[in-house]
This record gives structure tokens, sequence and C-alpha cells, in this order.
């Protein structure tokens, strides 16, 4: 007679997921700025440096951009999720294009990308929107960036060498 009160935790232990996740789906989706700043800042601090490891080494999920501060002139270096096309890169922004390294790669015209073991000079980014940045991006990863209705894209061309 265990059995019962430990299904019936389970099952409301799933059920408060479920609705965890649709609430945080939702609040990422409208871009409601407490939910997605603390998303930002738990990246930064603690999914970014563990992402840094392996990031622009082959078979990794993430690339690097190195990029120049606006500010403080200092080199960066951050990872991120780009899709490779023809001509350079497209980049999903799920913060919107207020992130501190979309701001400096913008100022600076150029960065450096590390891509599968590779490494590219990238110039002329521009923010683009979904409809342009979409078919540069292949369908399995679309579903993804359709469901958190990530709507801004950074496109950057490779500097031909």
């Amino acid at each position: 007679m265990v059995r019962k009160p430990v299904v019936a935790v389970l099952g409301a232990l799933v059920i408060a997921l479920i609705a965890l996740w649709v609430v945080f789906t939702m609040a990422m989706r409208s871009k409601y700025s407490p939910v997605v700043d603390g998303v930002r800042r738990f990246n930064r601090s603690v999914g970014n440096p563990r992402t840094m490891v392996t990031a622009g080494q082959p078979g990794a999920y993430a690339s690097v951009i190195r990029h120049i501060g606006r500010k403080t002139g200092t080199l960066y270096e951050t990872p991120i999720g780009p899709f490779a096309t023809d001509n350079g890169f497209v980049v999903p922004l799920p913060y919107g294009s207020d992130a501190d390294w979309v701001k400096n790669v913008l100022a600076e015209g150029s960065a450096v990308i590390v891509n599968e073991g590779s490494t590219y000079q990238v110039d002329g980014p521009e923010i683009v929107a979904s409809d342009i940045a979409m078919p540069e991006i292949p369908p399995r990863y679309q579903w993804s960036l359709r469901l958190y209705k990530v709507d801004q894209f950074l496109l950057i061309r490779t500097v031909a060498r």
C-alpha cells in the first residue's frame, strides 16, 4: 500500500515539471525580462564557463566568437551557437541584440569565430529577422527557435582569405 503515495508524488512532480516548462517557455517567448535576464545571468556565470571547455572544437555544440570590448578594448571570448552559411554564419540571438558580445561585434564591425576546429575572420555583422535567417538554418533546428520565438539573428560574413 506504499505504492499509491509514491505514484501520487511522482505524478504530481511530473505535472509540476511540465507546468514549469510551459511557464518558462511562455516567459521566453514573450521576452519577459525577469526570466530572460535570469537565464542570461545563469548562462554567463554557470553555463558559459562550462561550454567554453570544448567550444570551437570539432564536434562541439558551441563555437567561440572572439570580440573586442567596445568600452575596454579587451579581447573577449563568448560561446555561441552559429550555423554556417555559404558565405559566413548566422547566429540566433535568443536574448535579442542587447547582449554585450553582440554590441561589441556590431561596434567593431568584425570578429573571429572558431567553429569545428577552424578559425574564421568575419565582418559585416548585421541584425536580421527570422524570415531572412531561417532559410540558412537546418530544418531540424528551426522548431526550437520558433518555439522560443527567437526573432533576431546576427548575420556575419567570412572574410576572404
